[in-house]
């Protein structure tokens, strides 16, 4: 076959420039240290890159979710530390003043250090971070979740009962954050004692002491009850009846009271010691039925300790106070702990995902790499190769070009 010299000249020319073309793309690749540069370059590697680069940017933010979401948890958790030294410090004063050498200017000495403490713990409840947020007020992080109350007894929640939550990672998002209300007004569900209390307008000496619970399983331990003593007015003897919340037909009713006497209430057991006055009523009640705002019982145990015991029957109202304060106490302390331990899983649980996120996220970086990097030894190899082949072949081209069939018939 016969080829012209136009056919010849064009196919050189278009080889050394689909060499040329090749040396400048290989230029882009080593200078970039990417493989593939444009989706022509690899169409398959280009759609598995875009899909890896995807899974690196989400991991990313779920990377900055979890360093954001465990600072909350410290913080969180740091607070309730804080708060559960202070509950145990007022729990020391309550059973300090329980002694009865003390005198009335020693118990205001008390009420002054307890009101103290319970100003600390108001202010641990309206705790913000670092954004300016309060922590405890769900998902109103703008609104101090807690205000005294304008009667000078308890205080305001202004916040609400939603709970932040933050994504850690695919399907699982995490709680960063709990309610004034379930910190600072509950109880916990297996960690509280029923509370006893006696009646404000009590005109006796008789006491109340702490409830024992015999049966956990008795379902009679949810109904709340009042022991109500009358003093007859023939022979003045005193009785005691039962009544309960729901109603309950079996309780003992004009029971005789001669003095110290336990009294059972379904699976529970409370003593009772003194002498009641007629119509002197005294309850007991599941922790969760009670008021549980803990800064309620803090502003009452300080009135009471202010109080003076001049008396015999102001002496019993202190020492009932001071019965339900503790176990008030107690309960939230015990609230606080539980809700401790929980806090103190979110932590481990974001702390573990943050050790797989970091494996995943290396992992997928390799991926990327392997993908898209170049061998670099092996592409320099590759274009000084393919530079030496253009030089060939132009010097080739450069010398063939010369020769014609006049040169040859000239010689």
């Amino acid at each position: 076959m016969r080829i012209s010299s136009s056919q010849y000249f064009n196919m050189n020319v278009a080889s050394m420039s689909d060499q040329q073309s090749s040396l400048a793309s290989m230029y882009q690749q080593i200078s970039s240290g990417k493989r593939i540069l444009t989706a022509s370059d690899d169409p398959l590697g280009a759609a598995q890159a875009v899909q890896l680069t995807m899974k690196s940017g989400a991991l990313a933010q779920y990377g900055t979710n979890q360093t954001a979401a465990l600072s909350s948890l410290q913080q969180e958790d740091s607070t309730l530390g804080s708060v559960s030294n202070a509950l145990q410090s007022i729990q020391t004063q309550i059973v300090h003043a329980g002694d009865g050498s003390l005198n009335d200017a020693d118990r205001t000495s008390i009420a002054n250090t307890i009101q103290g403490l319970r100003d600390q713990l108001f202010g641990l409840a309206n705790t913000t971070d670092s954004n300016g947020n309060y922590i405890f007020s769900g998902l109103k992080g703008g609104a101090a979740p807690f205000s005294n109350d304008p009667s000078g007894v308890g205080t305001t929640y202004s916040g609400d009962l939603g709970q932040r939550t933050v994504q850690i990672s695919e399907g699982r998002s995490i709680p960063v954050g709990d309610t004034g209300v379930s910190i600072f007004r509950s109880v916990s569900p297996t960690e509280s004692n029923p509370v006893s209390s006696a009646g404000g307008s009590n005109s006796g000496t008789a006491t109340i002491g702490p409830v024992s619970v015999t049966d956990t399983s008795n379902a009679g331990n949810a109904s709340k009850y009042t022991i109500t003593f009358s003093i007859s007015q023939t022979d003045g003897t005193t009785s005691y009846s039962v009544t309960s919340d729901p109603a309950d037909n079996t309780l003992p009713a004009d029971v005789p009271y001669t003095g110290k006497t336990d009294i059972t209430l379904g699976g529970q057991k409370v003593t009772i010691d003194g002498t009641p006055g007629n119509g002197d009523t005294f309850t007991v009640q599941p922790a969760a039925t009670d008021n549980n705002d803990i800064f309620a019982t803090l502003d009452n145990i300080v009135n009471a300790l202010k109080q003076t015991t001049g008396s015999p029957a102001a002496q019993a109202a202190l020492t009932n106070a001071l019965t339900t304060a503790s176990t008030k106490v107690n309960n939230t302390f015990n609230n606080v702990l539980a809700a401790q331990t929980v806090v103190g899983g979110r932590e481990q649980e974001v702390q573990s995902t943050q050790t797989a996120m970091q494996t995943s996220q290396t992992q997928t970086a390799s991926d990327i790499a392997n993908l898209t990097s170049i061998d670099l030894v092996s592409s320099i190899s590759q274009y000084e190769l393919t530079q030496t082949s253009l030089q060939a072949a132009q010097m080739a081209f450069s010398q063939i070009q010369k020769m014609s069939l006049f040169d040859y018939i000239g010689n």
